[in-house]
């Protein structure tokens, strides 16, 4: 119990607040990614039953595997993916205007907490979906896309998820940048007044769940790159939360020692 409290007896600050969610959220996308790793049978078994094998014309390949992923061809689920795309980019630009706003406050109208909020937000999605996620993830991960590999159709080798050794070389399949992006949007909760919470948050997360699940069932992603993907932005948010309190709490600190 000491480690819980600090020597005054106050909880110690890294069991609650940001930091805390942060180190909860990081095990966990880092206990899964070990999962999935260990059991990439998870990511076949889901992927397959999206999967429609046909037999091969004209091949000179034995044991070849032709087939495709139907619901891609979906006009309307591809409509629905289109506009999804764009969610998070809309709810960038609508906290880009309320920072903005917010800004051109003084005095009393001006909220502080509100001006954080929108920092907080508009960082977590440069650092996670674009830099994190689209940048470095999808360029190094090495992992082809479901129907890149020739278990579903494709021409490129099978690599589990978190294992950095496959085929691919550029916009991999790990993780899901439309998936990272859609779970910046779900953080967005955090702006909605706490007694309303309990009304927005189900139906804001069925809705950002389509965006992954699409990707999934139209072999453009495994499940395990949804998951994770749009996890990260959740883990990225808490992160960048902390680092703003510990911050505002080093300046609050330096300010009481001048006086």
């Amino acid at each position: 119990m000491a480690a819980l409290s600090t020597p005054t007896g106050a909880v110690n600050p890294w069991i609650v607040g940001a930091r805390g969610w942060f180190l909860v959220l990081l095990t966990i996308w880092f206990c899964l990614l070990a999962l999935f790793h260990a059991v990439p049978q998870i990511d076949i078994a889901i992927a397959n039953t999206f999967f429609y094998e046909f037999s091969c014309l004209n091949s000179d390949l034995p044991g070849r595997i032709c087939g495709e992923f139907p619901r891609s061809a979906d006009a309307l689920l591809q409509l629905g993916r289109r506009i999804l795309f764009y969610m998070p980019v809309f709810f960038a630009v609508v906290v880009l205007i309320v920072l903005v706003r917010n800004l051109q406050h003084h005095g009393a109208t001006y909220c502080a907490n509100r001006t954080k909020q929108c920092w907080i937000a508009l960082v977590t999605l440069v650092t996670g979906p674009y830099l994190l996620v689209n940048l470095i993830l999808k360029s190094v991960s090495g992992r082809p896309r479901p129907y890149e590999t020739d278990m579903f159709g494709g021409d490129k080798l099978f690599a589990a998820a978190g294992s950095f050794d496959g085929s691919c070389y550029n916009n991999c399949s790990f993780i899901s940048g439309e998936a990272a992006g859609a779970g910046w949007v779900a953080c967005l909760i955090v702006f909605v007044p706490a007694q309303f919470r309990p009304l927005v948050a189900p139906p804001l997360i069925i809705v950002t769940l389509i965006s992954p699940a699409l990707r999934v069932s139209f072999g453009g992603h495994y499940f395990s790159d949804a998951l994770l993907g749009f996890l990260s932005s959740a883990v990225v948010y808490a992160g960048v939360t902390a680092y703003f309190e510990m911050t505002q709490a080093e300046k609050k600190r330096a300010h009481s020692t001048v006086l």
